[in-house]
């Protein structure tokens, strides 16, 4: 429920009580102070007040029902207790919005997109804008994350720039767009936030402007449960503007797009030359497969990485398990015999894996292994039930 502002002029409640007492005899003596009110007290929901020019307030009982707990406050005193009004504008009723925006709702009407932007168009020599995303209407809680020298921009449907745009870098705010706030945030170590509550009204198109080449920009938001279709994690169809402000246009189809490579890790390592592009199985019949002739299909937290020699090492946490012809315990190692960044993956994210039981030679090895091209994705409500499922297409070994 949200309070609607007082017209201007008006006397706030709780000075109007205060006043009531001024110019008359209190605390037994005859003198006479004029009263306004005090908010340092113990209990917001008592009289408080302040005598101006002294340094002492007195308490002349409790507020009456209906004032203000304080001026930051929504709450409001009744019978000397401070209630707040839950989202179904009962007072103390304690009822809140989920993240989908449902009064009293449990989280279960909208899903989780969670994705990682990032190109080396500058190492070709670009600098301009790009795009990253678009994020459609509907969308709640958005928030993007950028640690570079890069500045993010936002267009509305219309193409017209809210943030940052047309080669000019905004001050940090609240800017108003697409029915909601936009919070951009930027500190003096060239971190930047871009927070939307929402839920939009129209879609919103997330871009950077490139100065420098991108390590890696985060962003999320939920969506709700019927419009999936409209997730976008690759190029939207906007402009593109390059150093001398012409336009470079990308193709409407995502598949054609190769400006935009979503779900790709953050690298902390150089790229050696012998890598090549990531690859991982595409269409379902290829899943299918991979699920069946894997020793393991699991969910899993990346708690760590360690490059060992040229291989790479995650120290997992085993959060669900789809699928384990072997045993495996809370914690692990998963191993991937390159330090290409093949499969992507990030500490601290969680990932559905599925992965292969490895025994050298010499039987002195035992471990859990992840090919270059292995199934590996950001979890999400989506893949988790589609992992559910796709087990009863594997046909039994005879």
């Amino acid at each position: 429920m949200k309070r609607s502002e007082c017209p201007v002029g008006s006397v706030d409640f709780r000075a109007l009580q205060c006043s009531l007492y001024s110019n008359k005899p209190v605390l037994g003596s005859q003198e006479q102070y004029q009263w306004f009110p005090f908010y340092g007290a113990t209990n917001p929901c008592d009289l408080n007040c302040i005598a101006l020019g002294y340094n002492f307030y007195y308490t002349f009982g409790k507020v009456l029902d209906g004032t203000r707990c304080s001026t930051d406050s929504e709450g409001l005193c009744i019978n000397g207790q401070c209630l707040e009004a839950g989202c179904d504008g009962i007072l103390g009723s304690n009822v809140q919005a989920d993240v989908c925006g449902h009064c009293g709702g449990k989280n279960d009407t909208c899903i989780f997109i969670q994705r990682i932007y990032q190109d080396y168009s500058t190492v070709s020599g670009f600098f301009g804008y790009k795009n990253v995303t678009r994020i459609p209407v509907g969308a709640t809680l958005v928030k993007v994350t950028d640690q570079s020298k890069n500045y993010l921009a936002m267009m509305d449907s219309e193409q017209n720039f809210l943030i940052n745009g047309n080669w000019a870098i905004d001050w940090p705010g609240e800017y108003e767009a697409a029915g909601t706030m936009i919070h951009y945030r930027r500190s003096a170590d060239s971190h930047e936030t871009l927070e939307v509550t929402g839920p939009t009204l129209q879609d919103l198109y997330l871009m950077v402007l490139l100065q420098e080449p991108n390590p890696g920009i985060k962003y999320e938001y939920w969506l709700p449960n019927e419009s999936p279709s409209n997730v976008q994690g690759d190029a939207s169809p906007l402009h593109q503007y390059d150093t001398d402000g012409r336009p470079v246009y990308t193709s409407t189809n995502p598949d054609e797009s190769a400006t935009v490579k979503p779900l790709m890790a953050t690298r902390t390592e150089s790229q050696p030359d012998f890598c090549s592009r990531c690859k991982q199985p595409k269409g379902k019949s290829q899943r299918i497969r991979e699920y069946c002739h894997s020793d393991f299909v699991f969910r899993v937290k990346i708690v760590g990485k360690k490059i060992t020699g040229q291989e790479t090492r995650y120290d997992v946490q085993v959060k669900y398990t789809y699928k384990n012809n072997y045993h495996v315990t809370h914690r692990e190692y998963v191993w991937v015999s390159n330090i290409c960044d093949c499969p992507r993956i990030i500490e601290q994210y969680e990932y559905l894996m599925m992965a292969q039981r490895h025994v050298n030679f010499e039987h002195t090895l035992n471990r859990i292994l992840l090919r270059h091209n292995s199934y590996v994705k950001l979890w999400s409500p989506r893949e988790d039930m589609y992992l559910r499922s796709i087990g009863k297409h594997c046909h039994p070994v005879k």
